[in-house]
């Protein structure tokens, strides 16, 4: 019997615990799932492609049939490449369906065995995107509880001045 595989692209600068709440959900559906990281270099990003890959592996480590990888280029010729069964994409909101419905119908296009799935995000993190995250982490605030806590490190740790600053100034107010 053929194991039924999942793609799950996207920049994941930073992967979000929204993120990961799509990837457990989308396990159930599926054997394996892809994580699969897009390269685009028109994008600026916060972290770099090895960067995201390896904070991907960190948040997903103990997870079975979890897989990182990124690509460069179209998705359906990945798609294609992996012999995957379909794309998993997670929706936060009306806009999301609005994008993600134009992108599944230009995919098809493309190639029309695509098949996309979409997955609605919980209650819990439907407010939650990497930029957002990278905002709210730039200007001192606290993001434990809307990322993985490898990847709070590394928002500290891109944003070390600004963090400390917040950190003299909470202790001198105790």
């Amino acid at each position: 019997m053929k194991q039924r595989l999942a793609i799950y692209p996207g920049s994941f600068d930073p992967a979000t615990n929204g993120h990961l709440t799509i990837i457990h959900r989308a396990l159930r559906l599926f054997d394996h799932v892809v994580v699969a990281v897009a390269q685009n270099a028109r994008k600026g990003s916060l972290f770099s492609i090895d960067e995201r890959q390896e904070l991907l592996r960190e948040a997903l480590k103990g997870v079975p049939r979890v897989e990182v990888d990124s690509f460069r280029g179209l998705l359906v010729d990945y798609i294609r490449e992996r012999k995957a069964d379909a794309v998993i994409r997670g929706l936060r909101a009306v806009s999301d369906f609005e994008y993600e419905f134009q992108m599944a119908n230009a995919n098809r296009k493309l190639d029309p065995d695509f098949e996309a799935v979409f997955l609605m995000t919980g209650e819990d993190y439907f407010y939650i995107s990497s930029q957002m995250v990278r905002e709210v982490a730039s200007l001192g605030g606290d993001v434990s509880g809307l990322v993985p806590v490898c990847v709070q490190r590394a928002l500290m740790e891109k944003y070390p001045k600004r963090l400390t600053e917040i950190g003299r100034m909470k202790s001198k107010g105790s």
